[in-house]
């Protein structure tokens, strides 16, 4: 399965980066590059529950290919869900049913930062995305 150009992006990126302290500053400016949800977007039937921050996902398809904006009260999620986020927008729904979340931030040299709630938070990002995607 080919990686949106988006994920090639990040990979080469955070693959460069020499250490944690870098690949931190560089997931925290992922995280500022994520465009703003509107207001009308942060409601509750929105929000993702299983994360102990506040994440917000909506999700469109378009052509066939899920397209999909997020947004996070904590900087450091804001940061993983814009790295999940050029992971799987623009593939199809087969697609993204074969996403595999450790593997791709094991590839980004993030595995080991992701706590057990961090994973889990990303995880319930991930299923929200998968079952919009059944609708």
């Amino acid at each position: 399965m080919s990686l949106p150009v988006e994920a090639v992006t990040a990979l080469e990126t955070f693959q460069q980066a020499a250490g944690w302290e870098q690949r931190a500053r560089l997931l925290m400016q992922w995280g500022d590059r994520l465009p703003a949800l509107r207001d009308e977007d942060k409601v509750d039937a929105n929000r993702v529950h299983g994360c102990e921050s506040q994440v917000w996902l909506v999700g469109s398809l378009d052509d066939g290919h899920w397209l999909f904006a997020a947004s996070s009260d904590a900087r450091l999620i804001r940061g993983l869900v814009a790295l999940l986020l050029a992971r799987v927008n623009g593939l199809s729904v087969a697609e993204l049913q074969q996403v595999d979340l450790p593997d791709w931030f094991n590839q980004l040299g993030l595995s080991r930062q992701l706590s057990p709630s961090r994973s889990n938070g990303l995880n319930a990002v991930l299923q929200r995305m998968r079952s919009l995607s059944d609708v």
